[in-house]
This record gives structure tokens, sequence and C-alpha cells, in this order.
């Protein structure tokens, strides 16, 4: 099994192949899997709770294969993604930090998108990659802003999908359905109902309601994300608080925009507009601060669109690619308005400032009152058990006499 370890101080990384050798004590040790074969990299950067084969949709449309390179006979025979509709690409997808068979640390502060960014150049290195596309999905996303900002040369093209800014940004909106699903998520303690949630976490309910043949998608999936947790485990609370802990200190600071901005390479922004973890107005947010480099494509989905529209997700992939390769120039890439270039540009700017203002505020009205919830929700839930736990005992007759005597 391929593993890359990199430091915990991200000064050095070390790796190997033998996943039974345990040469540094203090490491993280990256679980990776690479796909096809050519002179087109992509490294795949999955979010919160995922894991490296959550990105099967698009490996298999990438590469033309589903086979790790690991598991393959290296033989001629064996052309991986190099001939077919792969294209000549190689791919590599891993397990982040606190998920999955890499290494889970048990301090917070050593999840952070930062850190984690550098476990993907380390890994970049070990795979002496000098250059990739980068692609990344919620938390994976956040992960891969940091990556072409502080790596910008590295970067062939940048996907975002269904990303936030972090922070206030990672609370999904406020309504039944979402409070529902995060009281039934906490509430989660097995694989069976962990699926339950996750699925309604991640498709919208006309998708999960489809009929493929007798069945429909809702009983597929759910089967198939009990297996997968059944044979891999459910998260751990170290890993889980560790990376919720990433999304909550992310932030793109101004200073970072601008070095993607500058760099120059594209940017595809992809998005399901019915995401009711990651809402597509933090999205398009961060499609406007990386104008002209970035592109929005809004497709009808969840959070997990890669999932739910594959091919749309895919082709959008694919096009960002033969885009850059063809050095196609931001201006004509982007579907975005240039705001500084109308005459109301000071007005413009200034209305800018006041809805982000605007919108901040209410990000901060929106925690507040999720906090009141959990609140409400906690203080209920230990009044019951305390009522419990105060409730007299019956005692019989019988006993009570024998207790005098």
């Amino acid at each position: 099994m391929p593993y890359c370890e990199a430091a915990k101080d991200q000064t050095t990384a070390l790796c190997h192949h033998n996943d039974t050798d345990d040469k540094l004590n203090s490491s993280i040790k990256l679980f990776y899997r690479t796909y096809g074969r050519g002179p087109t990299k992509i490294l795949l950067i999955i979010g919160l709770a995922g894991t490296h084969d959550s990105w099967g949709p698009q490996i298999k449309e990438l590469t033309g294969t589903d086979s790790p390179n690991d598991e393959e006979a290296m033989t001629d025979e064996s052309g991986g993604g190099c001939s077919g509709d792969g294209g000549g690409i190689e791919v590599c997808a891993f397990d982040n930090r606190g998920m999955g068979r890499t290494s889970v640390p048990v301090t917070k502060s050593e999840y952070t998108t930062r850190t984690m960014a550098k476990d993907s150049i380390a890994l970049l290195d070990h795979l002496g990659w000098e250059k990739a596309h980068v692609f990344g999905h919620s938390m994976g996303a956040m992960i891969a802003c940091k990556v072409a900002a502080m790596a910008p040369d590295r970067v062939l093209s940048l996907a975002l999908l269904n990303v936030t800014g972090g922070g206030f940004e990672c609370f999904p909106r406020l309504d039944r359905k979402t409070l529902s699903i995060a009281i039934r998520f906490l509430r989660a303690k097995t694989p069976e109902q962990r699926a339950a949630v996750d699925l309604d976490t991640h498709y919208t309910k006309e998708f999960l309601e489809e009929y493929v043949g007798p069945n429909t998608r809702r009983t597929i999936l759910y089967q198939q994300y009990v297996k997968g947790m059944s044979a891999t485990g459910m998260q751990s609370n170290f890993g889980f608080d560790g990376q919720v802990h990433a999304c909550w200190k992310h932030k793109m600071t101004q200073t970072e925009i601008e070095q993607i901005r500058t760099a120059r390479f594209l940017v595809s922004i992809i998005h399901g507009s019915d995401d009711v973890i990651a809402q597509i107005c933090h999205a398009r947010r961060l499609a406007e601060k990386l104008h002209p480099v970035a592109r929005m494509v809004e497709l009808h989905g969840g959070h997990l669109v890669s999932h739910e529209r594959p091919e749309e997700v895919n082709r959008a992939l694919i096009e960002l690619m033969k885009a850059s390769e063809a050095k196609i120039s931001p201006h004509d890439w982007t579907n975005l308005p240039n705001k500084n270039s109308d005459t109301g540009m000071s007005f413009s700017s200034t209305s800018t400032e006041q809805r982000s203002y605007m919108i901040s505020v209410l990000e901060k009205l929106q925690f507040f009152l999720f906090y009141l919830y959990g609140l409400f929700a906690m203080a209920f839930q230990n009044g019951r058990r305390l009522l419990q736990y105060l409730k007299p005992v019956r005692i019989g007759a019988n006993h009570t006499q024998a207790c005098i005597r």
C-alpha cells in the first residue's frame, strides 16, 4: 500500500510503499492511490469525513479506469489511462489526516487547511509532480485554495467543488430540514444511522427517490454507505473534531486571493444549487473575488454534486483542463461580469462592501441562533436524564415491611 510520511512540523516528508513501516513516530502517514498513467497530472483533495475513493466517478471518467496502479501488474499490457478515454492522465487521490487509512492526530491544532495543504504539497513532491491540476471538494476545496496560494507555480488549474470560505460560512441555512439533519447527525452512533443522515446531506430528495430498476437510489446508496462504513469504520472523534476545526478556522486572506488571481491559472467553481451544507451564495462570492480567472458553474444537485451530476461535473473539469492547455485568456474563460469596468465603479464597490457587511451580520445571527438551539437541545436532553435519575423507585409492600422489621 502506498503511503507518504509528512512530518508534523511539515519541514520534511518521507514516502514509502510499506504500510508496516513505522520509521517516524512524529509523522503523518498519508494514504494515497494513483490511477491511470500519462503526462497530465491531477491531484484530488476530498472533503470532511471523505476518503480517496469518494472521487470514484471522476477517477473513472478522467483516467478510463477505477483500478489503482498499485494493484495493477506493471506490464506493457496495462496501459491505465494512457490509451482510451483517459487521454494520458494520471490521477492521485488520498485520505486527509484524520480519516481513512491516514494517521489521526489527536490534537486539534494539527488540523488546519494550511497544514493539510502542506500535506498535499508533500505528496506532490513524493510523486515527482512539478505541476498538476488541483481539484478539491468541500473542505478539500478549502485545502486546494491554500495549495494554490502557497505554491501557485505548481498549479495548472484549480477546481473548487461545493466550496465555502470557512468560519461562519460553514453553517448551513437555517430551516426545519437542516435542523432535523443536524439532530439526526449528532445522534448517529452506528453506520446505519450515519448512512441515513449522510444521504439527506449529500443528495437532493428527488435524486434519492428516483428508481433504478426495482429500487430507489436511496435504497441502493444506503446499502453502499453502510457497507463502506462497516468496512472502514466510522471516523474517529479525534479526526472528525479536527477536520471540523480546520473548516472553522479556514480563511482566505486578501493577499492569498491576489496570489491566486495574479498566478493566471484558470479556476472553475462548481456548486450544487440545492446544497444544504455549503450555501451557494458563498461560492458565488469567492468566484467574484477571483475574477477574472474564475468561472462559476451552477448545477442542480446537493452537496455531493460530483456523484449526483457526474456527467456535468466531469465535463466541466475536462473543459477546465483543455482551456488551461490551450492557454485561453482569463477574460475569455470567465462567465462573471466585470464590475470594475462599469461606469459606476465606486458605487458598485460601495454596494459590495455594504452587502458583505450585511451578509456578515446575518451569518453571525444565524450562528447565534444555532448556538441557542444547541444549548436548548442539550439542556432538554440533560433535564430528561436528570429527571429519570431522580425519579423515585417504587418499593413493594412486602419489601417495606421486611425493611421495618
